[in-house]
């Protein structure tokens, strides 16, 4: 059973197109589906230091099979690259990381 629920994850930080002078806003969402056996959680745009809470309280509300699942993510940042690895270490499974996100990870992790 797919759970139509979506997380637009918003930064507390204010973070207005506005007041960073025509950037655009940097916003990402968490889609959540599950099976009734496994949780994952579909990671989709540009996600920064300030969606962590959001995505950790995803995490710990979800239980032990919970999945994260990077298809759609297309900017990051180091604190999203760190809090990833540390998942990883944790057990938590990546899936579709893209390329530059992995090997950043892995370059954070010889860092350490």
């Amino acid at each position: 059973m797919v759970s139509p629920l979506h997380y637009l994850l918003s930064s507390p930080v204010t973070d207005r197109a506005e007041d960073r002078q025509g950037e655009s806003q940097m916003t990402g969402k968490i889609e959540r589906h599950t099976d009734g056996h496994h949780t994952t959680l579909r990671l989709i745009g540009h996600l920064h230091a300030a969606h962590l809470e959001a995505l950790q309280a995803q995490l710990e509300g979800n239980g032990p099979r919970t999945v994260l699942d990077l298809d759609q993510v297309t900017l990051v940042d180091i604190e999203v690259v760190r809090f990833l690895g540390g998942c990883e270490a944790a057990g938590i499974p990546i899936l579709h990381c893209p390329p530059y996100i992995r090997e950043w990870i892995a370059r954070e992790q010889r860092q350490e």
